[in-house]
């Protein structure tokens, strides 16, 4: 089952809005939040839901453009929605973002009876905020593919307390070599991080659909995620 719910912001002066999808069986022990790439709260990332919902887990995917337009959905294959999808981005305060993470986070454990653990992954965007919030929240566990500029945020990674795993295509065009050659020196010593290489593979090779999409590729990221959350939030 699956569909959108409101979850208020941690001042509790609004809400926004997420969506979420459930076990068939109705019963999760743990949960998924899966922060947006810059297309929105897309086809691709509800179906991103749709499959941790299908493993057992309850997964969130948070509107996080809500402040500038609610339930914004674009296309990385057309070249307008990219350009949009870009603006988008810039507007967003990251800083916001975070807490709304955090207030997904509280909505996840609340729905899990208070008990259970929650795994945060994100893409592209979501990528850099999920190692934010490895940063910043008390998530249980933390996924980003490709995310980008993480290598401005290394200062922060001595914060990072939980499990938390890197995907990183080596031919990224909005990751340079020099800036994943800062990741690799910044992050290897942490023992808290792991980080995994594709070679040749460009951003966005693990999108639901699309163009972007590398098979093999989003299929051996996708299995080493699940690995990892069904380890770190048992």
């Amino acid at each position: 089952m699956a569909d959108f719910i409101s979850i208020p912001t941690l001042s509790g002066d609004a809400q926004f809005d997420a969506y979420v999808a459930t076990p068939a069986g109705g019963e999760a022990t743990a949960a998924i939040v899966v922060i947006q790439e810059i297309f929105g709260v897309n086809e691709g990332i509800r179906r991103k839901c749709d499959s941790w919902a299908k493993a057992g887990y309850l997964a969130y995917a948070p509107d996080l453009f809500w402040r500038e337009q609610p339930h914004i959905e674009l296309d990385a294959d057309v070249p307008e929605d990219f350009q949009a999808a870009i603006g988008h981005m810039q507007k967003l305060n990251q800083d916001q973002a975070i807490r709304d993470l955090e207030a997904t986070i509280k909505a996840a454990r609340l729905a899990l009876g208070g008990t259970g653990k929650v795994g945060l992954v994100g893409y592209c965007l979501g990528g850099r905020l999920a190692f934010m919030a490895a940063c910043r929240t008390d998530g249980d566990a933390f996924v980003a593919y490709y995310g980008v500029g993480i290598d401005g945020l290394l200062d922060e990674q001595h914060a990072i307390g939980k499990p938390t795993m890197l995907h990183i295509p080596t031919a990224d065009g909005f990751v340079s070599p020099e800036a994943q050659a800062a990741m690799h020196a910044g992050l290897e010593d942490n023992r808290h991080v792991t980080l995994h290489d594709y070679a040749g593979l460009d951003h966005g090779f693990a999108a639901e659909m699309g163009k972007r999409r590398n098979e093999d590729a989003a299929e051996l990221a996708d299995s080493r995620t699940a690995a990892f959350f069904a380890e770190h939030l048992a």
